[in-house]
């Protein structure tokens, strides 16, 4: 998880875009720029996890 000292330079609404343009632009790991915002990985490890299950499920 990102520390609450990351999230404090965006509000509510910044993180939820973020979010939301993390998931539309997703890329495989080994793609990811190290210069994006944290939350932006985040999202993107978030999604990591849930193809992963989806895989193990299906």
């Amino acid at each position: 998880m990102v520390s609450s000292v990351m999230r404090a330079d965006v509000d509510f609404i910044e993180e939820l875009r973020l979010r939301r343009w993390a998931r539309e632009n997703y890329v495989p790991a080994d793609e990811r720029e190290p210069a994006w915002h944290p939350i932006i990985l985040e999202e993107m490890r978030r999604k990591d996890g849930e193809v992963s299950e989806a895989v193990l499920v299906g």
